[in-house]
């Protein structure tokens, strides 16, 4: 099977852009930026608090849950006494708990996505929606006494599960979605030369590039701060966002990363935190390095390097 050729087949059908108008509608109002919905509780549901996504998380509970309810009625039809009834209907109705979690978190973080993959989520979210029709159906054929049907309904919101499962996987593994965008960027781990002090002006961001990896400086008065300038979500130019008095905004999907904070996510919908790097200034030239705080020294009092020391040093 050619997998490509089939997501490609999803991203062109058309059919599905009355349910994307529908799913973007409700996102923009419940969970949007400029939706009643408290900015805290929506960076919870992207999952910052955790610095990884929460959706993938909250969808081992369904998948799990209804992989052990199949195992269980499976087991359960071949004895005649049902002794494994109540757990197979515990392990639907815990399901379909997390299917609402999964669906609430999923929605949030779909309304950033890009074109090519909104119809493939939006697929996704319809499989998942008809799999947890069938399994609240399997629940209620169940507790009625009719668990040869509840066991049926369950089997089919399982196909539909486990379709929608790949599909999933499709939107992280090969559209990198929820992944760290920053993933395979090499920071320094000792100090790189990288702009003439005199090339940074006040409050303006300059974009540098040290061993490919591209790095965000900003100065605030005596203060030079240095971050990764890929935006971790879906890797945004934070060179072009907007510049705060603390923060650098997002200009594609509005994340906000912290400057004097590690490189701390402020606002989703990023989760992983931006690398954060070590600033000083010797012989007219700003240098960077990796570092696990962003507190930054003033460079005014960082002393000039020693002639030896500064012919040691390498512009990157």
């Amino acid at each position: 099977m050619n997998v490509r050729a089939l997501m490609q087949t999803i991203a062109r059908q058309r059919w599905l852009d009355p349910v994307d108008r529908v799913l973007g509608t409700v996102a923009t109002r419940a969970l949007g930026q400029d939706s009643p919905t408290p900015r805290a509780v929506r960076n919870a549901l992207h999952g910052t608090w955790l610095q990884h996504p929460l959706h993938p998380a909250i969808t081992d509970v369904p998948v799990g849950a209804w992989t052990a309810a199949t195992v269980l009625d499976a087991v359960d039809t071949l004895r005649p006494t049902n002794e494994l009834a109540a757990g197979a209907d515990a392990a639907v109705a815990i399901g379909l708990v997390g299917a609402a979690g999964a669906a609430v978190t999923g929605l949030n973080d779909w309304q950033y996505t890009s074109r090519d993959t909104r119809r493939i989520g939006v697929l996704h979210a319809t499989l998942n929606v008809g799999a947890t029709l069938l399994y609240g159906a399997s629940l209620v054929m169940r507790r009625r006494g009719a668990r040869g049907a509840g066991r049926g309904l369950g089997l089919l919101g399982f196909a539909l599960a486990g379709t929608s499962a790949y599909l999933g996987g499709h939107l992280v593994y090969e559209k990198r979605l929820g992944v760290d965008r920053t993933s395979g960027q090499t920071p320094p781990e000792e100090f790189v030369a990288v702009l003439p002090e005199s090339e940074l002006p006040e409050r303006q961001m300059r974009r540098v590039l040290v061993h490919g990896m591209p790095i965000l400086l900003v100065r605030f008065g005596d203060r030079i701060h240095a971050l990764s300038e890929t935006c971790t979500h879906m890797g945004g130019p934070l060179s072009e966002g907007e510049l705060g008095e603390d923060r650098v905004t997002c200009p594609w999907h509005g994340s906000q990363f912290a400057f004097d904070d590690a490189g701390q996510v402020l606002r989703g919908p990023a989760t992983f935190p931006a690398y954060c790097f070590e600033t000083r200034v010797r012989d007219g030239q700003i240098e960077v390095r990796r570092a696990d705080s962003c507190q930054q020294q003033p460079a005014a009092a960082v002393a000039p390097a020693a002639p030896e020391m500064a012919a040691a040093s390498s512009p990157g």
